[in-house]
Order: structure tokens, then C-alpha cells, then sequence
């Protein structure tokens, strides 16, 4: 396969870089890595049912960041291509399908942040937000199988 990457709408660097710690001592930032933000941001557009294409993306600081990070994060990205194509082909083991998965992802990654971005106006603590928001959606969702969404509560346990 291609040397794939993930790349991050260029007006969303400056959110995604403030929601990822600096160091051990950085107690307001929610995410460790900048694939965590984003997998959290995918969910987040998934479960509002948003995907947002964008046409410039970041180049530097953060880097596209090469696809092999996500790996560990792989059936999140394969399920949330299902869900948006609704057809199990997506799952395919050549190239053309992963670039697809990688494209859903992105667009739903890039609705998740602007979600964020408005949830966070005016927050010096982005971690106590994204919390908020996190006990938001749970509230706001006890009976998952009735409304066929993605639980967020998740990553309330990482």
C-alpha cells in the first residue's frame, strides 16, 4: 500500500494543536497525540452525523500524519466507512478502498473539530470542556439502541 496519511483541514491546525498536551505537566488539554484528537473528533462527527470536506490541509505543524499511527485505531476508521457508504466493499484490502477509508475519515474528523471549535469558544480548560461535552452527550443519550449512535462515553475510560 501507498504511504498513506491523514491530513487535517488547514483552519482546524491551531484547534487540534491546542487540544494536544505539551508535556506531563499539562493539566487543560485533553489528548496525547494528535491521532487521538482526531479519532475523538471523528467520533464526535459521526455521532452527530456530519462529515465536512475541505479543500486546503495542513502542510506542517501538524503534518499530514502517516496513516501507520492509526493503526491501532483501524476499526473505528473501517466502521465509520461502513456506516457512511453503507457498503461492506469499503473494507477492501487494496488501495483504492483505503483511500476511501482514510477520505470518510477525514471528513468526519474534520466535522468533529468544528464541533469542537465552537464548544470550546471562550475555554482557557479545553479538557474540563471536553468533559462537559462528553457528560452532555451521555445525557442526552441513555438509550443508545434506540437512537443508533456512537457512544461517545468511550473516552471517558482512556
Amino acid at each position: 500500500m501507498a504511504d498513506e496519511r491523514v491530513k487535517i483541514a488547514k483552519d482546524k491546525e491551531d484547534l487540534v494543536k491546542s487540544l494536544k498536551t505539551e508535556g506531563a505537566d499539562d493539566t487543560t488539554k485533553p489528548f496525547q497525540t494528535y491521532a487521538e484528537v482526531l479519532v475523538f473528533a471523528a467520533a464526535l462527527g459521526a455521532k452527530r452525523d456530519r462529515r465536512e470536506p475541505f479543500g486546503e490541509f495542513s502542510k506542517k505543524d501538524p503534518d499530514p500524519i502517516p496513516y501507520d499511527v492509526f493503526r491501532k485505531y483501524d476499526k473505528v476508521v473501517k466502521l465509520l466507512a461502513v456506516v457512511a457508504t453503507k457498503n461492506p466493499r469499503v473494507l477492501a484490502d487494496n488501495e483504492e478502498a483505503e483511500e476511501s477509508r482514510i477520505k470518510i475519515f477525514e471528513e468526519y474528523a474534520n466535522a468533529g473539530l468544528e464541533i469542537l471549535s465552537s464548544s470550546l469558544v471562550g475555554s482557557v480548560d479545553h479538557l474540563e470542556r471536553v468533559l462537559l461535552l462528553l457528560a452532555d452527550e451521555k445525557d442526552g443519550s441513555d438509550d443508545l439502541s434506540k437512537d443508533n449512535e456512537f457512544d461517545l462515553r468511550y473516552f471517558l475510560n482512556t
